[in-house]
């Protein structure tokens, strides 16, 4: 499904590592592990959620937003998000440069968790 989605992109994506925390609504904020960035949008993975395609939420990326958004696809616990507006040009450098940690060692490069 994700493979599907990758030709639509409108700007590249960066592989990063940041702690996040999104909210559907009024709900309870969720503690996710963001893979990817781009100004457009990222990925991340959520152990326990499950998403629908079209939902709006908003996103922190580490210390940066809430950011709203709009979940484009969903596949098993990895989510693909596209923000409302694009993240301004600073804003992307500063989060791939400053925010980025290793992402832990039990997620594979899709975000996936590893046998």
């Amino acid at each position: 499904m994700e493979e599907e989605n990758t030709s639509k992109r409108q700007t590249d994506r960066k592989r990063i590592g940041i702690q996040g925390r999104y909210r559907t609504g009024s709900g309870r904020p969720r503690d996710v592990w963001i893979t990817d960035l781009s100004q457009t949008g990222c990925r991340f993975y959520d152990k326990f959620g499950t998403m629908q395609k079209g939902k709006a939420l908003t996103i922190r990326i580490g210390t940066v937003g809430p950011i709203p958004a709009v979940v484009r696809w969903w596949d098993n616990q990895v989510n693909g998000i596209e923000f409302e507006q694009p993240l301004h040009e600073s804003v992307y450098e500063h989060i791939c440069a400053n925010l980025s940690e290793v992402p832990p060692e039990a997620l594979d490069d899709q975000g996936d968790i590893s046998a």
